[in-house]
């Protein structure tokens, strides 16, 4: 982790599984903003009740059973991976950072289609 000028950390993070496919696939690398400003739609670093580490997408912000502010956090791939539909809402300080962009692999544009000769 590196520290930002105004106190912010940053940090990489790596993708496991297919739980975020198709934007995010296993073993690309992430630049994480620990303690950045969550909001509905971003990707977060998430700290799972069982310890795990993951990358889910924010979707709403939902009281914990206890009452207490949390975020709703689902896979982009519904078919893969573990979410608040199992866990249910994440405590705020479970959400441990926002994903500002994916660094590694780098991806090529798509080739154009070929287009036969007349």
């Amino acid at each position: 982790m590196t520290t930002r000028p105004n106190g912010g950390l940053v940090g990489l993070a790596r993708v496991h599984g297919r739980s975020m496919e198709p934007g995010l696939r296993d073993g690309d690398r992430l630049l994480v903003r620990y303690g950045g400003r969550v909001r509905p739609g971003a990707r977060v670093l998430v700290r799972l009740p069982d310890g795990t580490l993951a990358v889910k997408r924010a979707t709403e912000r939902r009281p914990t059973r206890t009452g207490a502010a949390g975020w709703w956090v689902l896979s982009d791939n519904p078919a893969e991976g573990v979410d608040s539909r199992h866990r249910g809402t994440l405590p705020e300080d479970a959400v441990l950072g926002v994903v500002w962009l994916r660094v590694w692999p780098p991806r090529l544009p798509a080739s154009p289609r070929a287009v036969p000769p007349p």
